[in-house]
């Protein structure tokens, strides 16, 4: 992880293909392009390989969450249930439809806590959106029977585990919608982009049309659409495109070198009987990205992180606890709705409400994880040394010297 360790001459392939017809917008050109619809065959890549009846790409996770929940009929005083254990994108969407990010605790899956789900549901409850974070999934059997039972949206925010699977589905197939995020650093790359994914006919309109301005995209050309309803700006390009076409065709190839490694390091930091794991609801649809343990106590915790980044070995171990993208310990910016744009009184009441909640119980799970990032261009020599300064950093901590 992730998918740019292993660019190369597929990627400028591609590229070449747009560069080569000047033409690096997604949409109309239909003579000057020659055939070449970059965009066009991702989606239908994507369809293929993860098992949805369509996609739409977009240019960001972000946007298609956005777009995702516009689709779906969320917005103005929705609430949508969510992990305190994020990405910051997650909230950015619900709040830019108008809708509040009610945050609820995780347990030892890192994702949401079905119990601390169903606690949280109110009348105003709309949609449950589950975030399979760090290549693992949610208790999606668990979320879908919540969903079930008080009709409410299911809404995957796949970004992070692009290629992970639950019970032999995968994951954003498996609820009404799914997002990835195909930025830079996730396990297949557009460099920038992002795709919704739904086997709903009437999801894929709306978010066909949401996506581009509103058009309906049924016109002989651009300005023969009609407008159906309000859309925006979130177009994938070309070139975008192509990168992500040629890492599609590689992602078993970057899943297979993940789960070896994974594997291989997750034996070697076994030896600690201190070291506990990541609860995973189906370990054969791991996509593996991230290797996600815990020690003893936060104290134990901190103790390894520091001794790790003065041994100049904390890169690519993370402690999410501290970190200002992915725990909401560190959103002060969400708790004070620090916007831009004015957010309506209430709005902004509801969202420092549930942002300025305890979460005692995530904070719990969160102080004693550290997610090592698995390498896909690690030789086996790489992997031992890095396994086994962990395990000797542990041990030194554990021992009190």
């Amino acid at each position: 992880m992730p998918g740019f360790e292993l660019f190369g001459t597929e990627e400028r392939s591609e590229v070449n293909d747009v560069l080569e017809t000047g033409i690096l917008m997604r949409y109309g050109f239909d003579g000057p392009r020659k055939g070449i619809w970059k965009a066009k065959e991702l989606e239908a890549a994507v369809c293929k390989v993860f098992g949805c009846s369509h996609a739409q790409l977009v240019s960001s996770g972000t946007a298609a969450l956005t777009t995702a929940m516009a689709a779906l009929g969320i917005g103005y005083g929705d609430e949508i249930i969510l992990p305190s254990f994020t990405f910051v994108a997650s909230f950015e969407a619900v709040i830019s439809v108008g809708a509040i990010p009610v945050f609820v605790d995780v347990d030892d899956t890192l994702t949401l806590n079905p119990d601390a789900v169903r606690k949280a549901i109110t009348a105003k409850t709309k949609c449950v959106m589950p975030v399979h974070m760090c290549g693992s999934m949610a208790d999606l059997d668990a979320l879908q029977a919540i969903c079930k039972e008080h009709n409410l949206v299911l809404l995957e925010d796949a970004c992070q585990s692009i290629g992970g699977s639950f019970k032999g589905k995968m994951l954003g197939t498996i609820g009404d919608a799914g997002t990835f995020s195909f930025d830079f650093v996730k396990t297949i790359t557009c460099a920038e982009g992002g795709v919704i994914m739904s086997n709903r006919d009437d999801v894929f309109v709306k978010s066909d049309g949401y996506s581009d301005h509103g058009h309906d995209h049924k016109g002989v050309d651009r300005g023969a659409d009609l407008h159906p309803f309000l859309g925006y700006n979130f177009r994938i390009s070309e070139l975008h495109a192509a990168v992500g076409l040629a890492q599609i065709q590689k992602l078993s190839q970057f899943l297979d070198i993940q789960k070896r490694n994974h594997a291989a390091l997750k034996t070697i930091l076994s030896a600690v009987p201190e070291i506990s794991f990541r609860r995973v609801p189906d370990p054969q649809g791991d996509s593996c990205t991230f290797l996600s343990w815990f020690l003893p106590t936060e104290e134990a915790t901190r103790a390894v992180v520091a001794s790790l980044k003065e041994q100049g070995i904390l890169g690519g171990n993370f402690y999410w606890y501290d970190n200002n993208w992915h725990y909401i310990r560190k959103w002060d910016h969400l708790k004070q709705a620090l916007s831009l744009n004015a957010l309506s009184p209430e709005h902004r009441a509801a969202v420092v409400l549930h942002a300025s909640k305890n979460f005692s119980v995530s904070d719990a799970v969160m102080s004693r994880c550290i997610s090592t990032a698995i390498g896909l261009l690690w030789t086996e020599e790489q992997l031992n040394d890095k396994g086994n300064a962990i395990v000797a950093t542990v041990r030194k901590v554990l021992s009190g010297k």
